[in-house]
């Protein structure tokens, strides 16, 4: 009976892992998505690929996942360059890549 427990305490946790990592794939899909977009880039192959994920301090001082995602995109078709974003606890704390096209004005009262 106790290693029934524990055994669904693992796949639990094995669960949690595997979710929170197609949450994070999914948002890092979006934001490439979008970045291509606003610079009027082409996003190729319409995914992201996970370079690197490791632990690291979150702002709230608990220990999380930093994930690195790589995705492609192309300015005539032709061309392919690498775009690299950083998600930290699902947020966007580094991006490199297609620049916007017009210049874009953040919201300094935003969180995110």
């Amino acid at each position: 009976m106790p290693t029934l427990v524990i055994v669904m305490i693992v796949c639990a946790a094995a669960f949690a892992f595997w979710s929170a990592g197609r949450a994070a794939a999914e948002r890092a899909g979006a934001l490439g998505r979008d970045a291509c977009r606003a610079s009027g880039v082409q996003w190729l192959d319409q995914s992201v690929h996970l370079q690197r994920m490791r632990v690291c301090r979150l702002d709230s001082g608990w220990l999380g996942l930093e994930r690195t995602f790589r995705f492609d995109y192309s300015h005539d078709g032709i061309d392919r360059h690498v775009g690299r974003l950083v998600l930290r606890d699902g947020r966007l704390v580094a991006f490199s890549g297609p620049a916007a096209r017009e210049p874009v004005t953040l919201d300094a009262g935003s969180s995110r």
